[in-house]
């Protein structure tokens, strides 16, 4: 992927991050009750949400893969999520038990990362990236104004979403305590 001088995976990554209160902002745009603004702030959501896996593609192809793209990768992808999950759980579309655990996790894990640094970046693992992917569509879902007889699709997806969640928070602990 060509880009011009001066941009860069890490770039683009902190594009996300920036562009993150554009999707929060439209989410809460009349009131979060008109179906036009929740399906464009999900497409927000959905591009940013694109983005992560451009910046990860260009990173690895390019050979530009950095310690602090691969830290700030995954805060991007936390911030992303936790912006709309908060968000949703304010506008009382989106259960907040649900936002308190996934947080839990990721801000958990965020601080171990940061802890366990001296011994080298802990990259996201498959597990990790398939969580992240879920936690974005299970969250996408409750943006879009589907009709009430269509809920179990959406908690379907945030369920798996958070086993998911659970499961790689152990998976990261228990990989650390072996290599230690």
């Amino acid at each position: 992927m060509k880009a011009p001088a001066g941009i860069s995976p890490n770039t683009l990554t902190v594009a996300r991050i920036l562009l993150i209160p554009v999707g929060v902002y439209t989410l809460f745009l009349d009131g979060g009750d008109n179906a036009t603004y929740q399906i464009i702030s999900w497409c927000i959501y959905f591009t940013l949400g694109l983005t992560d896996i451009a910046d990860g593609k260009w990173a690895r192809q390019s050979n530009r893969i950095t310690s602090l793209g691969t830290f700030l990768d995954p805060v991007a992808d936390k911030a992303l999520i936790g912006s709309a999950m908060i968000s949703l759980s304010i506008l009382g579309r989106f259960p907040w038990w649900i936002t308190f655990l996934i947080l839990f996790r990721e801000i958990g894990i965020t601080i171990f990362r940061l802890l366990v640094i001296r011994g080298g970046v802990i990259p996201a693992s498959k597990g990790g990236k398939l969580k992240t992917a879920m936690q974005s569509f299970g969250i996408g879902f409750f943006m879009l104004p589907f009709p009430a007889w269509l809920d179990w699709f959406k908690y379907g997806f945030i369920s798996v979403a958070i086993v998911l969640t659970i499961t790689t928070a152990y998976d990261y602990l228990r990989s650390w305590y072996i290599k230690r």
